[in-house]
């Protein structure tokens, strides 16, 4: 299935791994990780089964305020979030909505589509540094 602007990675790691390898690199340029979202845990608390599948919200607010000064609906779309998920195979996917495809639900502005492409560069390199650069 695929999903508009949804971007998804394959990973040569595990979840576990996959979600380490991306804490270390965000945290290693100068981005916070806000939350962790795991839903396997949420869906265990309540007697259900879910593969892995954690979300990470992370950024930083020199990298997000300048859209929301622009546009602040950015907010509901900010920060950053990837999703590392389990297939029913074993296999770790990787997967983030391209902030470009979030620009064109508003006016075209060329100032967000600018600042959309930097933002959606430093996902992928957090995607592909996590997933070992497996496309």
């Amino acid at each position: 299935m695929t999903v508009d602007g949804l971007q998804t990675l394959p990973s040569a790691y595990d979840p576990h791994e996959t979600s380490a390898r991306m804490a270390r690199y965000i945290a290693s340029h100068g981005m916070s990780i806000f939350a962790r979202i795991d839903h396997a845990a949420g869906a265990a608390e309540v007697g259900l089964t879910l593969r892995p599948t954690e979300v990470l919200i992370y950024g930083n607010a020199r990298g997000g305020t300048p859209l929301m000064q622009i546009d602040q609906t950015f907010g509901i779309d900010l920060p950053l979030k990837a999703l590392i998920s389990q297939d029913e195979t074993g296999k770790t996917w990787v997967s983030y909505y391209r902030l470009n495809s979030l620009t064109e639900r508003r006016p075209p502005n060329a100032e967000t589509l600018k600042i959309a492409a930097k933002l959606d560069s430093i996902q992928r390199e957090v995607a592909l540094y996590a997933t070992d650069g497996t496309s």
